[in-house]
């Protein structure tokens, strides 16, 4: 059976990043739960990104964070590509392009764009 969901193209899912090497650099997507920017953090953001295997801590340094502002600040359902990292047992995507893709969001409830499914009785 294949999932009713959009799922943003070439977007790892979040159970899969511990299979995947430090350093390689992979695209993942997830609706934001979280955004931190701690003061102690010298403009580092941290994003946690939420798809329907789990969770993806994203880091977004100041340089990626201006280049990106709009999306980080604003977007609902974020596509991030960057470089897998792990320290201490926890798995970071470091960001490098961050797009907004919130829009797919929106195309859910439209019963023309093929991603809406209407429930069946079972």
């Amino acid at each position: 059976m294949t999932n009713p969901l959009p799922r943003p193209p070439s977007a790892l899912v979040a159970d899969q990043l511990d299979r995947v090497p430090a350093g390689a650099r992979i695209t993942v997507a997830g609706l934001v739960l979280l955004r931190q920017r701690p003061g102690t953090a010298q403009g580092v953001v941290f994003v946690t990104l939420e798809d329907e295997t789990g969770v993806v801590n994203v880091v977004i340094w100041r340089n990626v964070f201006e280049r990106f502002r709009r999306a980080v600040v604003s977007g609902r359902l974020l596509r991030v590509t960057g470089r897998v990292e792990r320290q201490a047992g926890v798995v970071h995507v470091v960001a490098e392009v961050i797009e907004d893709v919130s829009g797919l969001l929106d195309r859910l409830s439209d019963p023309d764009s093929g991603l809406s499914q209407p429930a069946t009785a079972g």
